[in-house]
């Protein structure tokens, strides 16, 4: 295959990755709204131990059938990434808790630079001035759509400051993993889900106790809630996956510019689906500068030097991450 070729073919593949993120990360994101705020379901850290409890079958159904090879990831880095993902569930729900909707999305808008200082620190990479100001543009506009009142204490603070940088930790790690053991996603999560799902389901009830004053055995559960639940756990299993295949195909850095295109998806099926209460000029202005920010950051990072990785005697070989990829697309 050409050089050409194999650029259109990796084109098209990041392209259907990112589609495929996009659907499920914004499905389950109306599906549990609808869950929480129509049903009343508001155990979200139970939920999401479900979601990995459903990811974790359906590994296990896939190695069963041979289609996930047997990989190998040592138990210091396993529990350090599950490590990392937890706290970074419990930190946004904590963190939503404790701190005005105005600061806790300032504080997720955080995560680009910690993910851009991540990056320069631990791979070395360094970014353009037209890249930085593209990042920059699209901070702006997620932040015009998304911030109103903007109200912060002590341990709000901590909570969005351990919820920040866990979550860039772990996108990070994700991407480091598959390069170093050459794990393609479905393998990544196969070591990873079970763990997520025993820990989450374990601990889940007490925090959402702690932080709803409900308990998830008394639910009135019925025939909706229930189907809204399996609907959310089927979603998440390709909302995990899709974000283990960005993360490897892109960085934790793109994949967070990326992201907020998501932001900007909800916000118009919210209005679609919920009502208009919430778009108004001040969303419409905040999406246009956003999409031209994304624009922005997709052609300028992609120009030579944009963003490069730095020659260092501790670099790495790229065969991990190609590998990974290969697997992904087989899959």
């Amino acid at each position: 295959m050409t050089s050409a070729g194999k650029a259109d073919r990796k084109a098209s593949l990041d392209a259907a990755s990112w589609l495929f993120n996009v659907v499920t990360s914004v499905g389950i994101i109306i599906v549990n709204k609808s869950l929480m705020a129509t049903h009343g379901f508001s155990f979200a850290t139970t939920l999401t131990g479900l979601h990995f409890a459903t990811t974790t079958l359906l590994t296990v159904i896939l190695k069963w059938l041979g289609y996930i090879q047997p990989s190998q990831l040592p138990l210091p880095d396993l529990l350090k990434f599950v490590l990392f993902a937890n706290f970074s569930i419990v930190g946004m729900n904590v963190s939503l808790m404790w701190n005005s909707v105005g600061f806790y999305q300032i504080a997720k808008l955080t995560m680009i630079p910690v993910s851009c200082f991540l990056e320069v620190v631990l791979d070395n990479v360094r970014y353009s001035r037209g890249t930085k100001l593209s990042i920059t543009l699209v901070l702006l506009g997620v932040a015009v759509c998304t911030v109103t009142d903007v109200s912060v204490n002590a341990k709000g603070f901590i909570a969005a400051l351990v919820a920040v940088w866990s979550t860039s930790l772990q996108q990070h790690y994700v991407h480091s993993l598959q390069r170093k053991y050459s794990l393609g996603s479905f393998n990544l999560l196969g070591h990873t889900a079970p763990v997520q799902a025993a820990s989450l389901l374990i601990l889940g009830p007490f925090l959402d106790y702690w932080l709803t004053n409900k308990i998830v055995y008394a639910y009135d559960y019925h025939l909706i809630s229930m189907s809204l639940i399996v609907l959310s756990c089927t979603i998440a299993v390709g909302t995990n996956l899709s974000q283990f295949i960005c993360i490897g195909r892109f960085t934790a850095v793109s994949f967070q510019v990326l992201g907020h295109m998501k932001t900007i998806l909800v916000l118009i099926l919210g209005f679609i689906f919920f009502g208009k209460e919430g778009l108004n000029h001040q969303v419409v202005i905040g999406m246009f500068i956003a999409i031209l920010g994304m624009i922005w950051y997709g052609n300028a990072s992609s120009k030579p030097g944009g963003k490069e990785r730095l020659p260092s005697s501790k670099s790495q070989k790229n065969s991990a991450l190609s590998e990974s990829s290969e697997v992904d697309e087989k899959v």
